[in-house]
């Protein structure tokens, strides 16, 4: 059983995400409770999810989704009987944000080392499907036709596999990693730039690993 704060608390989280999406900040929950700090709120929060009421979505900026309500809260009108008793999950809002890992640079002109670093990209979750994700900085301009350029974000979706005409990372030798087109020709690989000034780059299929998609750009207007 929630104690009255609990019950309280759960409730305004719940009417949020009904109504845009996106759980309240913690300031916002502070407010709404009448509470004079936000402590009073995380433990609050804490009760909730060691109860199974809700439970934090990593790598989310404001993201509690609520797994189930009380019964006194969700009981459904009679004149409604095909409500669901549970919450569903709620839809993520265009003004989600999410942090993914942000890897260096990538090459989009000749294979360039493959960095891997600590740091985190937030990217508005509409850009993103389901799946992993991480991003790369783009370097150079042989994307250029494919509207990839110096400067840009690539979002990827990890994954070791790859369709036809798909625009990927390519791991090279286990070494350098480059952005480009996938194709095979016959029993090779071929890694194909959008821009005619570069050349295809053709290897044995042992010596390129897939780490992943492209799943959408970022771009910075300065």
């Amino acid at each position: 059983m929630l104690t009255p704060k609990q019950q309280e608390l759960l409730g305004f989280i719940q009417n949020r995400l009904d109504e845009g999406g996106v759980s309240p900040s913690f300031e916002e929950m502070k407010e709404a409770l009448d509470l004079r700090s936000k402590s009073g709120i995380h433990r609050l929060i804490n009760a909730l999810e060691e109860r199974g009421f809700i439970r934090r979505l990593p790598n989310r900026a404001r993201a509690l989704e609520v797994l189930k309500l009380p019964e006194a809260m969700h009981r459904a009108p009679k004149a409604a009987p095909s409500k669901p008793q549970l919450v569903a999950k709620a839809p993520i809002a265009a003004n989600d944000v999410i942090d993914i890992p942000l890897h260096g640079r990538i090459a989009a002109g000749v294979p360039i080392e493959a960095l891997e670093g600590q740091n985190m990209l937030s990217v508005p979750a509409a850009l993103l499907g389901s799946g992993d994700h991480y991003a790369l900085e783009v370097s150079g301009d042989s994307m250029a036709e494919a509207g990839i350029l110096d400067g840009d974000f690539a979002l990827i979706q990890r994954t070791e596999v790859a369709r036809e005409g798909q625009i990927v990372v390519a791991l090279i030798d286990e070494i350098e990693a480059t952005l480009k087109y996938f194709h095979r020709e016959g029993p090779k690989v071929r890694l194909d730039p959008a821009n005619a000034a570069y050349e295809p780059q053709v290897y044995d299929p042992r010596q390129v690993r897939i780490q992943g998609k492209l799943a959408g750009l970022l771009r910075r207007y300065n």
